[in-house]
């Protein structure tokens, strides 16, 4: 696959930079976003004190898959993440469904609430309250969570620790998720020139690279998941984000690097190769510290660039978020500097 042309000078553009200043400011309101949603659900609490522990867990929506990551090695009771429409046939009276709804869901989570709350079971609702769901979602053991910014990691957070109030997780701060999200804002700001943004460099590397990505962590796994899909919608490239047994046949099915190859010799625009990248969280199992060893030692055996994208300060959700918004930033440079935000007077 033949690479598209990226300009690195593109990202220390001012115009250029002016034109997806939405798209940064976006992702550097993400700290106020997790700390509006946390003021919101304050009263929240109160309801939640000494409600009894459900038979167990059912959760949809968006990021209900986070919620299991972080849950599943702490909740007492049987944990699911529903993707499908509805809800299991087992649902019932005993149980607690978790919806998950920043924007306010569609005909078939209504459809999902309404269903919950026919059965008398407990719903923990995370939407907007003057919502279609809000409102079909109503029923005597229904808590409503009310969404305020439309961002699914900060309403996960905000659920998380809603679910620590009952004693089916571990504690979450709101706040240790917003500080992190406003370290990476601060060390990725677009006034931090090439030699100083780790999300600059790290484009640098991604617009010559099929990216591979690990994370060692059942967290990290499921940051590098996000960062994957963000990165093919940057890119229109095909990226991996997959754990150690699925990663390992492309990066030995990758032909050795030509170490005699002339960079500089006038020939067609060269393939792209797949590059490593390993998301480090701080986790340091056994386990994950041999599968990191065998992929690194088997990249740097074919010639396969590797790189390592570190966060290990903080709690396991904020480093978390961290890394995902590590990867969301760079994602966003590569498509500045493969001219996705270039001004119409600039288009080629």
């Amino acid at each position: 696959m033949a690479p598209e042309s990226f300009d690195d000078a593109l990202l220390d553009d001012e115009e250029v930079l002016a034109n997806a200043d939405a798209t940064l400011r976006h992702l550097a309101e993400a700290g106020a976003r997790v700390r509006r949603e946390a003021d919101a659900a304050k009263g929240v609490e109160c309801g939640l004190v000494g409600q009894g522990r459900p038979r167990a867990i059912v959760a949809a929506g968006a990021d209900a898959r986070l919620l299991r990551a972080v849950l599943e090695p702490w909740c007492p009771v049987p944990f699911v993440a529903w993707p499908g429409p509805g809800l299991p046939g087992w649902v019932g009276a005993l149980d607690l469904v978790v919806v998950l709804a920043p924007e306010g869901g569609d005909a078939e989570t209504i459809s999902a609430v309404q269903y919950a709350v026919r059965r008398g079971s407990s719903v923990l609702l995370a939407c907007p309250g003057e919502s279609p769901l809000g409102e079909s979602g109503q029923g005597r053991d229904t808590t409503l969570i009310p969404a305020q910014t439309g961002d699914p990691l900060a309403l996960a957070v905000v659920v998380l620790q809603l679910l620590h109030v009952l004693e089916l997780g571990p504690e979450v701060s709101a706040e240790s998720v917003a500080l992190a999200l406003d370290d990476v804002a601060s060390r990725c700001s677009p006034y931090a020139d090439l030699a100083a943004n780790p999300a600059k460099d790290l484009a640098l590397v991604l617009a010559e690279s099929l990216p591979l990505i690990w994370g060692g962590s059942v967290l990290a796994a499921r940051a590098g998941r996000r960062v994957a899909e963000t990165l093919r919608r940057a890119s229109n490239r095909p990226t991996l984000a997959a754990d150690a047994d699925h990663l390992m046949p492309v990066i030995e099915g990758s032909a050795p690097r030509d170490v005699f190859a002339d960079p500089f010799a006038d020939t067609e625009t060269p393939a792209l190769r797949p590059a490593l990248f390993v998301l480090d969280d701080g986790a340091e199992q056994p386990v994950i510290r041999e599968a990191r060893g065998r992929l690194l030692a088997t990249a740097e055996s074919r010639g396969i660039h590797t790189r390592t994208l570190s966060w290990t300060e903080g709690p396991e959700v904020a480093r978390y978020a961290a890394l995902q918004a590590l990867g969301t930033y760079a994602a966003v440079y590569l498509a500045i500097g493969l001219g996705r935000y270039l001004p119409p007077s600039r288009t080629p």
